[in-house]
């Protein structure tokens, strides 16, 4: 890549980093390969493993590309691919717990997380703690002499609440133990998770990496302590990201500052509008001056992405699926990041500490689409939903 990536922006590095066409013709993206078996040159070459590829579970030129490109964007020492997002949390926390560890979960983690920590983890001895997502430095008092790892996700999945990672890393390095963040909402465009105190950066990549709703695949990039750690992890539990997936991914790397800046401008308008809405008491969404995250989150982030939350005022159920079905540009499904729009109902796991809400909770996810059309659709279902009470 020219020039040095530390001067350069996110944007460059994004289009740059990882890319290998002197070794492909000339070709601007990497090939899709698709390998088990990787031929040797000879016995002496087979013993000694002095090839760069292996075998295809270990990694070919398509998964080597998405890998140094997050690895750049990161800022961090290795990146490792995985089937999912959801295996890449698993895969981080298995990398620095071992049995009889415990471990710190941020309450507003992601639903699959808090499912992986309470059935897969305390089966092999490792317990999770979960805490209040705003406990910032206090987080000293549920330390313990066996605690591995802090794992923090902000904003936080459903309530977007934001968490002060520089001081929770103070409180963690100063302990010995590691930080884990799920990035997926920033990216490391918006949040630059390693340089914050993180020691491994976790993204969904299924979501605004991949960014057009058709490929699953996690990626865990660690920082110089870790990674060695890390990529045995990986390594030793068999894990692969095919080819295909790979190249999907990098393919929406590609693309990703453009196609993230829209979807911010479109979640803003969209968010500021509903705020003035009769039928809405509160959004969610940092980026807004008076969230309550709003000061850490412009402390530390560079943007926001097109995911965030509100709560509707006090409605039946009926008025719910009124405007839930009525909704046409809006679809109904899980997952986001991708260049459509969607909404879903938001339900709650929480341990640690309550959350407060009198009305419904949604998620939204702005996408591509113009935030004039978006609106005109919300308006509608709002006033057949009105029209039903």
């Amino acid at each position: 890549m020219a020039g040095g990536e530390k001067d350069l922006k996110k944007e460059t590095i994004a289009t740059h980093a990882g890319r290998m066409s002197a070794e492909h013709f000339g070709v601007v993206n990497t090939p899709v390969y698709r390998a088990s078996t990787i031929l040797y040159r000879d016995l002496k070459s087979l013993a000694s493993a002095d090839v760069p590829y292996t075998y295809g579970r270990r990694g070919t030129p398509t998964t080597q590309s998405l890998e140094l490109a997050v690895t750049a964007l990161e800022g961090g020492a290795r990146t490792v691919t995985c089937p999912s997002g959801l295996n890449a949390v698993a895969l981080a926390m298995l990398a620095v717990c071992s049995a009889g560890d415990h471990i710190l979960v941020v309450d507003t983690c992601y639903a699959p997380t808090r499912q992986f920590c309470d059935k897969m983890l305390s089966r092999f001895g490792i317990e999770a703690t979960y805490y209040d997502p705003l406990i910032g430095a206090d987080i000293e008092t549920l330390m313990r002499p066996n605690t591995r790892a802090i794992f923090c996700e902000s904003p936080g999945s459903l309530t977007f609440e934001v968490q002060d990672v520089p001081a929770i890393a103070g409180v963690a390095h100063a302990r010995n133990a590691a930080v884990l963040l799920d990035n997926t909402w920033a990216t490391p465009l918006y949040f630059p998770a390693l340089q914050r105190g993180a020691d491994y950066s976790i993204q969904a990549a299924t979501k605004y990496i991949g960014g057009h709703a058709d490929v699953m695949i996690g990626t865990v990039c660690a920082n110089e302590n870790h990674a060695q750690r890390l990529w045995e992890t990986w390594a030793f539990s068999g894990l692969y990201a095919s080819g295909d997936d790979c190249f999907l991914a990098l393919r929406g790397l590609r693309t990703m500052a453009v196609r993230l800046a829209r979807h911010q401008e479109t979640a803003l308008v969209l968010a500021r509008w509903l705020k003035a809405r009769p039928e809405v008491e509160r959004v969610l969404y940092p980026a807004l001056e008076d969230d309550p995250g709003h000061a850490l989150w412009k402390r530390d982030f560079t943007g926001a992405s097109g995911l965030f939350g509100l709560e509707l005022k006090p409605i039946p159920l009926a008025e719910l699926e009124t405007l839930m079905n009525a909704l046409k540009l809006f679809g109904m499904g899980f997952s986001w990041g991708g260049y459509e729009s969607l909404i879903v109902p938001a339900k709650l796991h929480r341990t640690a500490k309550p959350f407060e809400a009198k009305g419904p909770l949604l998620r939204i996810h702005a996408g591509l689409e113009d935030a004039g059309d978006l609106i005109a659709d919300l308006e509608q279902g709002f006033a057949l939903m009105k029209a039903a009470s």
